[in-house]
């Protein structure tokens, strides 16, 4: 049976379309994904990702246990600061993608996935979980406030000194503050982070405010949004979904994830790492590239990518319309070195080769698009 979020009663009361989401009951849209996609880039949507795994951390055994877990560095994070990345396995696959805040000199937030949850809490275990004090926020609720209104709507509800605060947060910073203020009040944990490739905002709230919460963001002019439009939006932004971008078969180098590694200082011996550097020397064998249709269809995950000599190159891994973009556009994995962008390919879809162009992602970036040169709108 689905497990509903504290944001249920909501969610029903809004119309919303609930699916099974690995276990949870969440919204697929309230009516219209393509007008929610829509709202994200041009004005505010509000998420409700409550789903997602919350760990806290802390004691003088955290940091060296996360420096041993993670790909990316907590060493050199200040409080309040965040960073992308992955934890792999011994062969260097990603076993999860996730954000890591610090909170304090000793003090660490991880915010993984939902579907992994089981496989990551299990590793971890395996790794020396034990070894520091640590504890899962089911207590929290998270909401995802995403686009270019977002964050001016969020401060309209804020007391007068979380919202300086909020104000000042830069790009993958987070605060904490004990009282809001304002219209809804308590307790805050507000981070300048998203899944959309716009600005905003992910607080999380204690589960019996989320709904407070979720009803005044709403009032205030977001628009509610479920996980139809959240695909789409990731996908334009060319943003790695996990279980389809990358798993335990795919290393970051391989996802276009090289840039989340710490190699510095290169004692550091996190899991993965032997196998990440044999790579790098070696050289991939094969990489994430992006796709633009050049016609009509959509693009989806297996669908086989040839080159105009109907020669193998690879596989879409996740793809679908772009409703910003006005066409499809998809994630692919082929053989490197990868086509350069703007170069001609094919993807095969119902057995027929449909003309498409090698793009780099993002696909939108601020609400522009950006497609290669010699695509149409290009």
């Amino acid at each position: 049976m689905s497990r509903g979020t504290p944001l249920l009663p909501c969610h029903r009361r809004a119309g919303a379309r609930l699916v099974d989401f690995h276990g949870w009951l969440l919204p697929l849209h309230y009516g219209s994904q393509l007008e929610e996609h829509h709202r994200v880039r041009r004005a505010a949507g509000l998420f409700d990702v409550s789903h997602m795994t919350v760990l806290d951390l802390e004691g003088p055994g955290a940091e060296p246990f996360l420096r041993h877990l993670l790909a990316l560095d907590v060493a050199p994070l200040a409080p309040g600061q965040a960073r992308y990345g992955c934890m792999l396995n011994p062969r260097g696959g990603v076993i999860d993608d996730l954000i890591a805040y610090r909170l304090g000199p000793a003090r660490f937030r991880l915010v993984l996935n939902a579907a992994t949850r089981e496989r990551d809490l299990a590793w971890m275990r395996e790794q020396g979980l034990a070894r520091t004090a640590w504890r899962e926020r089911e207590d929290l609720a998270m909401l995802a406030l995403q686009g270019p209104e977002a964050r001016a709507l969020l401060h309209g509800l804020l007391g007068p000194e979380a919202r300086e605060a909020a104000e000042a947060l830069a790009p993958f910073h987070a605060l904490e503050r004990e009282e809001a203020g304002g219209a809804v009040g308590g307790p805050l944990f507000l981070a300048r982070t998203g899944y959309t490739g716009e600005d905003g905002y992910e607080l999380l709230v204690p589960a019996q405010a989320a709904p407070r919460w979720w009803e005044a963001l709403v009032a205030a002019g977001a628009t509610p949004a479920g996980l139809g439009a959240r695909d789409t939006l990731r996908l334009e932004a060319g943003l790695n979904l996990q279980g389809a971008d990358m798993d335990e078969t795919v290393t970051p180098l391989e996802a276009g994830l090289g840039w989340t590694v710490a190699w510095e200082p290169a004692g550091r011996a996190f899991v993965g790492r032997e196998a990440l550097e044999a790579q790098r020397r070696a050289g991939v064998p094969r990489a994430r590239t992006g796709l633009v249709l050049e016609g009509r269809g959509v693009m989806r995950a297996g669908a086989e990518v040839l080159d105009e000599a109907g020669r193998s190159l690879g596989t879409v891994t996740s793809g679908g319309f772009g409703p910003t973009v006005g066409r499809s556009v998809a994630l692919a994995r082929v053989a490197a070195p990868t086509p350069p962008p703007g170069a001609r390919v094919q993807v095969l879809l119902r057995g027929r080769p449909h003309p498409a162009r090698i793009a780099r992602p993002p696909f939108v970036r601020g609400g522009r698009v950006r497609l290669p040169s010699g695509s149409a709108d290009g």
